[in-house]
């Protein structure tokens, strides 16, 4: 009889999940307490308490072609960064494709997962639900995978902040923020400059009298597009620039980095300076900041120090009057109040995980975190492979080392990451994108092996050497192996391109290229017989006078 496993959350982890329950001859039954699938990235008026919210105008930051599923490409004629809409519309299309949604219970929320009494020997959970209705029901599961989501409990650190409960203007959370309408015309302060805080500050700079971007230490800025306008991260995150990257020392690559972005806009002029080299944290990805800047229209300022009624001063003295609403995109928290709370047992109370999946205290591995992770690359091809990997190991295909060697193995990530952030909760949940693929993928038996792809398909083996680091190389073999993996890879960049042909652009024709090739390179002849000819009768003119 097949093992029964909860999924909770039917988001872009919720989904995978399921599908990889499914892959591993496992039951899924995931409980989505909404009405619909989409998690994160499913627009409401109105913030839910413990939800996941977003604003209507949110694009995402990374690529169609990097942030897809490994056995589902994004079809080729949607954008290469998609709007909020588009990608739930993405997740509908994978929903129906693998038969998911036959498994989902919506409206349904999950009140608490505790571990069964014979757990040590069973590894089983009891599950109490509450359906739309409000009836409570108690299920037993064989494993259970955690989809929830992470961006749920905004930060309000309104006691950082003297005198705030002088202002009389409206303080929110990004959280609360939805779009610019009730701003307009008036005067805002965002605070903090993460990717959030640029794009609220750039949308309310044009609908705003005045926007201020308050920031404590600054942030690098840089755009969706690079060089000829291809989608940054399909031109960074691969693998040969992770192996030049591991070979040259951290400072020359600090500074080659900075003075490229200095090119674009001088981070000091702009007043964007960040304290931290560019490599210690994530960029934040924007491409209008620079220059709703440059038309004064956002006004870069420090740190808040203290709110006087509508008067706020900020730490280098300047002060500013006026100032109707305070926006406050000053991050998340996480918890997960429905499972035990001995799960978190990790520093400043984090939830201590082998790899960023399992917690290492259990004495069975059949329960599993999702997407409890921070990295500079896209998160769902990270989750999907973390789902291939959990569910391999409550089928019991895969173990785990003993908990003492997982425990090590979490502090030295952990330890690894504490000079860049400083707050051990924060430093967990940093991992370096490749590398953590492909940690994850060995795990699973799906890591490419490179040396053997150069040798028996060099087409492929350059690519996804040289190449993105696309989702599409961990379906080339071992277990999930997709057929349709080699060809996604060749043809990847034919789906960067296709949405941008909108416009026919005639190609010269090989009549026409061969032609003036033809007429350029005869002239060339005849105007270099002339030359001769003119030298040689030259020289017959000169013997004959002489």
């Amino acid at each position: 009889m097949a093992k029964r496993v909860a999924v909770i959350g039917a988001g872009s982890s919720g989904l995978t999940s399921i599908k990889c329950c499914l892959d591993e001859g496992l039951e899924p039954v995931c409980f989505e307490s909404s009405d619909d699938i989409g998690g994160l990235w499913r627009f409401k008026e109105k913030p839910e308490a413990d939800r996941c919210s977003i604003y209507r105008s949110v694009i995402v930051n990374t690529s169609k072609e990097m942030m897809c599923y490994s056995d589902f490409p994004v079809p080729d004629h949607y954008p290469n960064f998609m709007h909020n809409s588009m990608i739930v519309q993405y997740f509908k299309l994978y929903a129906e494709h693998f038969n998911l949604l036959k498994h989902i219970y919506f409206q349904t929320t999950v009140r608490s997962v505790r571990q069964r009494p014979d757990f040590s020997d069973s590894g089983q959970w009891d599950v109490v639900t509450v359906d739309r209705d409000g009836q409570e029901e108690t299920h037993v599961f064989d494993g259970v995978l955690v989809c929830a989501g992470h961006y749920t409990q905004p930060i309000k650190p309104l006691s950082d902040f003297t005198g705030i409960d002088t202002f009389p203007g409206t303080i929110i959370h990004s959280w609360e923020y939805k779009d610019p309408d009730p701003y307009l015309g008036k005067r805002v302060v965002v605070v903090g400059i993460g990717n959030s805080g640029g794009d609220i500050a750039v949308e309310l700079s044009r609908a705003c009298e005045k926007t201020f971007l308050s920031t404590r230490k600054g942030a690098w800025v840089i755009g969706r597009m690079v060089g000829r306008g291809l989608p940054l991260d399909m031109t960074m995150v691969r693998r040969v620039r992770d192996l030049i990257y591991g070979l040259l020392p951290r400072a020359l690559l600090n500074w080659f980095g900075e003075r490229s972005l200095n090119q674009r806009h001088d981070h000091k002029l702009y007043g964007l300076q960040p304290a931290h080299r560019l490599l210690d944290q994530r960029t934040i990805i924007n491409d209008d900041l620079p220059g709703r800047i440059l038309v004064g229209k956002l006004v870069m300022k420090p740190n808040v120090q203290k709110f006087q009624g509508s008067t706020v001063v900020f730490d280098d003295g300047t002060v500013e009057e006026k100032i109707d609403a305070v926006i406050l995109c000053t991050g998340y928290d996480y918890r997960f109040p429905f499972l035990p709370a001995s799960l978190n047992s990790g520093s400043d109370g984090d939830m201590k995980l082998y790899r960023r999946v399992f917690p290492p205290s259990l004495e069975r591995p059949t329960l599993a975190i999702m997407g409890l992770l921070q990295t500079k690359g896209p998160i769902m091809p990270a989750v999907e492979l973390q789902a291939r990997w959990a569910t391999r190991v409550i089928a019991g295909l895969n173990h785990l080392p003993p908990a003492e060697k997982m425990d090590k193995i979490i502090e030295k990530d952990i330890q690894a990451n504490l000079k860049s952030y400083p707050c051990p909760k924060l430093a967990a949940l940093q991992v370096d994108y490749i590398p953590y693929l492909d940690t994850i993928a060995k795990e699973v038996g799906v890591c490419p092996n490179i040396a053997w792809l150069l040798l028996r398909d060099p087409a492929v083996g350059l690519r996804v050497f040289f190449g993105p680091c696309t989702p599409y190389q961990f379906r080339l073999s071992g277990p999930g192996h997709w057929r349709g993996a080699r060809q996604a890879i060749l043809t990847q960049w034919d789906r960067v391109a296709k949405p941008m042909k909108t416009r026919p652009i005639p190609e010269p024709s090989s009549f026409s290229l061969f032609f003036w090739l033809g007429l350029s390179g005869g002239a060339a002849v005849i105007f270099a017989l002339m030359c001769l000819y003119g030298i040689t009768f030259g020289s017959i003119k000169m013997n004959v006078t002489l």
